[in-house]
């Protein structure tokens, strides 16, 4: 249905019903049909935009609902990677002679590598660092690890 009909259709009624109440109105008939459409043709025009908004609203929920999955995603496979340094690290520290797994403990956020515990020497320190750093995907280490002074060792 055009939207020339429609108009006319809508309005028309509403038209014949003005021209018989409006006793004071002294507009023809034909003037009063035009100004009717002309109202009806504004109400469509702004239907139309509202519509148009609305599609526009709905768009950009659905744009921040993907970039939203896709943050959360991407959080999730960051954790993941950084579970994988950190069993990489710590199964190569196992494989150490002067290096126990049990003493070291190591965490990883977004790549970057804390050893935490003690290591029997200043270079199974170093070695420890040396380690980590070699594993694929960290970005930095930071060596807390302690000397461990003779009485400890026992």
């Amino acid at each position: 249905m055009s939207k020339l009909l429609w108009t006319l259709c809508v309005t028309a009624p509403m038209v014949a019903l003005a021209a018989g109440c409006d006793s004071g109105d002294h507009r023809t008939v034909g003037q009063k049909l035009d100004s009717a459409v002309s109202t009806a043709e504004q109400a469509a025009d702004q239907v139309k935009q509202n519509a148009k908004q609305s599609m526009a609203d709905v768009k950009n929920a659905a744009r921040d609902a993907s970039q939203a999955s896709q943050d959360g995603s991407s959080q999730i496979g960051q954790s993941i990677a950084d579970g994988a340094i950190t069993a990489s690290i710590k199964a190569d520290i196992a494989k150490d002679p002067d290096l126990s797994a049990l003493r070291v403990n190591v965490d990883t956020h977004d790549g970057k590598v804390a050893l935490y515990g003690s290591a029997p020497s200043e270079e199974a320190r170093q070695r420890a660092e040396r380690i980590a750093m070699a594993v694929k995907g960290v970005s930095g280490v930071d060596n807390k690890l302690a000397i461990e002074t003779a009485q400890a060792k026992r």
